[in-house]
This record gives C-alpha cells, structure tokens and sequence, in this order.
C-alpha cells in the first residue's frame, strides 16, 4: 500500500501535528475496518488489511526514528501479528532485531520509535533481542520458541533477519518430536482449565476445547516438522482429505467472525462469550425469535456455536493422533499386537484391521469402545480407525437400533466397574452416540440461556452420569455418605 505508506512519512515529517495526525490516522482505520465488518460474511480480508495498514505504520516510524540505523537492525512480527491475523483488538507482538550487544549507538533512537507507538495509542508487545537472546530465550521457553515460529520480516537487515531463521531451525533447536510432547502437555493443561469441556455457558473462543488455539496447535506441530508456510500441505502429507481441510477451515472461519464481532462489541480484546453479550451476538449473526419460544435465538446461536467447535475439537483430536503415529511414535518400535478378527492393538491404541471392518460388522461399532472400557491400559483409538468410525455412522439405522445384540453391547457399558463415562464422551464426540439414540441427537450442543445450566444439555447429561456412578464407589463413600447407602 504505497498510498498510506506514502501519507504517514508526510504525517511523520510534520513537525507540529505528527502526534495528534498518526493518531487520527490509526483511529479513523479502526472505523473503516468496523464498517466494513459482516457478520455472514468472512474476516479473513479484514484481518489481513489491519496487519498490512499496521505493517506500513510501523515501517513509516521505523524508518523515521532510526534513520541510519534502520537498514542495519531488523523489525519482526511474531505470533499472530506474525500470521497476518490481526482482530480489532489483538494484541501486536514485534520482535525488535539487534545486531549487537552493545545498543548505545541507537538506544535512544529505539526508545523514540517505541515512546511514539504508545503515544498514538498502538500499544505493541515488544521485546529487543540480538539473534543470541532469541535463541537462548526460545530453548528456555517453548512459547517463545512458538511465537518466533510464526516471524515474518516488517523492514530493516534482511541479512539478520535470515541469519535468526537459521538458528531456530529444527537441527538446531526444539526438535518436532520434542515441540509436539510439549505442546500437548501444554493442551491437556489448557483443557483441564475448562473442565476437559468446550460446553460452558460463557465458553473461552481462543483458548477453550475446540477454540482457535487448538488449530494454532495443529499449525505449530505441523509447521515445526514439515516446514510447512500453509496446512493446505495437510492434504498433500495425507493427513486430511480435502472434504476434511474444507471442515477445518469453514469451522475456523465461523469462529474468526464470532471473535471479530465479540471484540467489536465489547471494545476490547474478550474472547469469552460472556452470558450478557450471547443475545446480541445472536441476532447479529442472524438467530431470531420470530415464531420461537423466548431465547431461542441465543439458544440456536450457541448451539451453531458449540457444533463448530465439537467439528474442530474432532479435528484437533484426530490430526495430532496422527502427528503422534507418523513423526513421533513412527521413530520407536511399534508393538503391534492381534485383538480379535476386527482390531489390532498398536503402541496401546486400538485400530481396525482393515477399512470393512464395520461394513462387515456394525457391532463393531460399540464393540470397540466396550473394549477400551475394559482395558484401561489401552489410550485410545488410533486416527483412521476415528475417522472410519465417522465414515461408518450410517450403519447405524433403525435396524441396528432394534438389534437386541447392539442393544445387549450398549446395556453392557453400563455395567462395567469403571470408564462409563470416559467412554460415553468419547462415542458422543464421535458421533455414534447420537447416531444410537434420536433423542441425544436433539440436546448434542443444545444449550438453556439461564445461569443455572452451565453446560449443554449433552455434556449435562454425561456429568450427571459420572455423578450417578460415582455414588457406586467406594472411594467416594465419604463425600456422598446418604447417596451411596441406597446404591448396591
């Protein structure tokens, strides 16, 4: 944009109005991107805009501040900043590149373009790092390390700016298999935050179950080990056919235009739908009460809500199972072992023999979860055989519902000692649940717009069962002491 950029240099060498014009300047963007917003329309050219508008800005007051200096040090965006996704009020994450230690040369040069930024209203998270720091900072921290994945070069030394994408390099530093353990355990902890459920009455959109932070995940494991720019190379790595990329990204872009709308409304960088804002962003993205009960509007939002994130919490699942089995779990030997006619186990997760399996056997589809719930040491279901279980939800129709077997399998997950619960999520994640059972399929990511109901009626349903059972064990006798006298 060699208009704007042109504009703010003339504005810069104002010597009397260069304060107060920057800020109009930055101000009366805000508005333009504002107006131009649609809810039913996507954000992702809005968010481009602002970081190519904030790109000239910064490259207008690097210039103007460090003159001599400025083809000599190097200004990085980093984070998402660095991505080029910048919402109205995300934050603005720039790396400040030095070529030395010594800084006196240009020290107050440097506090003057960063004095300037706060006083225009910018407010950047900076850090001012030589190469060696940056290194050094990113070993000690992986969301360092993180953010500085994610650079991209705003002006100054190219040379140096090279020479840090050098030293981060996987040979280097934080191999894929040692990135992708810490990431994980970094989710597992995100996730326990909310209770291991994206289904909250004011759930977090960025850092919540099946938020956007779960695919930055996937792009951050992803790009580490394949050195990868975009995760259309999802497909082309086999990881995802094109009808799932499509899910992927129609899923992130709903949640992209809630987050745009959410900030806009509360003018500031909320990312939780708070109970008080759902009615309003309800009827902006279209949900009406016309001809409804009272608060079916917010009631039908959430649950679009809710149903986009169960897609992308899916998804998360079922790629970094995979990232697991191909590039970290593929470097060890797998112990393979045959269960029966229909599942292998491999590295104590489950897999269907081969893709027929539950053609040839649609029991199978309840069997495999019977058989985790009674072998605990097993961790879980192997990627394909996820992905084949959502291929396979057509086998179950109303014969297979009316199948005393299916119905005898079902009953028997019930009378298990332990696991019912984990299980029952699991098959309600996957979908077989309310395939099973018309009546769940109703309340899957329903939601009651009152403050007593704090989940969705599903994951309600599922905590009132762990609830039930735990009245049954003996290790919680003396929590539910009345409770568990009239349970055998």
């Amino acid at each position: 944009m060699p208009e704007i950029t042109n504009y703010l240099t003339s504005a810069l060498n104002s010597e009397t109005e260069c304060l107060q014009l920057l800020k109009q300047v930055l101000k009366e963007k805000n508005l333009e991107l504002k107006l131009k917003f649609d809810p039913q329309a996507s954000v992702s050219g809005l968010l481009k805009e602002k970081s190519d508008f904030i790109d000239a800005l910064l490259n207008s007051c690097w210039r103007h501040f460090l003159g001599d200096f400025a083809d000599r040090l190097c200004l990085l965006a980093v984070g998402g900043y660095g991505r080029r996704e910048l919402f109205p009020h995300s934050d603005i994450d720039i790396v400040i590149l030095l070529d030395q230690n010594d800084i006196s040369l240009y020290q107050e040069k440097l506090t003057n373009f960063s004095t300037f930024l706060w006083d225009i209203g910018l407010t950047p998270g900076q850090s001012v790092r030589t190469v060696d720091e940056c290194v050094a900072a990113a070993i000690n921290d992986q969301t360092v390390m993180t953010s500085l994945m994610e650079n991209r070069l705003i002006t100054g030394s190219a040379g140096l700016y090279q020479k840090l994408r050098q030293e981060i390099t996987p040979d280097k530093i934080w191999p894929s298999d040692q990135f992708f353990a810490v990431k994980m355990w970094e989710q597992l902890l995100r996730h326990a935050k909310y209770h291991d459920t994206a289904y909250n009455l004011e759930p977090n959109i960025k850092e919540g179950p099946g938020g956007l932070r779960d695919l930055q995940v996937i792009t951050w494991v992803f790009k580490r080990h394949y050195n990868s720019d975009t995760l259309r190379e999802l497909i082309k790595h086999g990881f995802l056919p094109e009808s799932e990329y499509n899910q992927l990204f129609d899923a992130l872009h709903v949640l992209w235009r809630i987050r745009y709308a959410l900030h806009l409304l509360t003018n500031s960088s909320e990312d939780r739908l708070i109970f008080d804002y759902q009615r309003d962003l309800a009827k902006q993205f279209g949900f009406s009460n016309e001809n409804q009960k009272y608060n079916e509007d917010v009631e039908q939002f959430m649950q679009f809500y809710f149903k986009t994130i169960l897609e992308l919490q899916h998804l998360n699942e079922m790629l970094l199972q995979l990232f697991q089995e191909r590039f970290v779990a593929a470097e060890t030997n797998k112990e393979t072992e045959p269960l029966d006619d229909n599942f292998t186990i491999i590295s104590d997760y489950l897999e269907a023999k081969d893709d027929g399996v539950f053609e040839r056997q649609p029991l199978a589809l309840f069997k495999i979860f019977l058989i985790l719930q009674k072998n605990p040491s097993l961790k879980g279901i192997r990627a394909t055989t996820i992905r084949l279980i959502r291929k396979s939800l057509h086998l179950i129709d109303d014969s297979f519902r009316l199948n005393t077997a299916a119905n005898h399998l079902f009953i028997e997950l019930f009378r298990q000692p332990h696991g019912l619960t984990t299980q029952l999520r699991r098959m309600n994640r996957y979908g077989v649940l309310s395939a099973y059972l018309s009546c769940f399929a109703n309340i899957v990511a329903r939601m009651q717009y009152d403050l007593f109901h704090i989940y969705t009626v599903d994951e309600h349903t599922l905590f009132v069962i762990r609830n039930l059972r735990r009245f049954a064990l003996e290790k919680h006798r003396d929590e539910f002491p009345f409770a568990t006298k009239f349970l055998p």
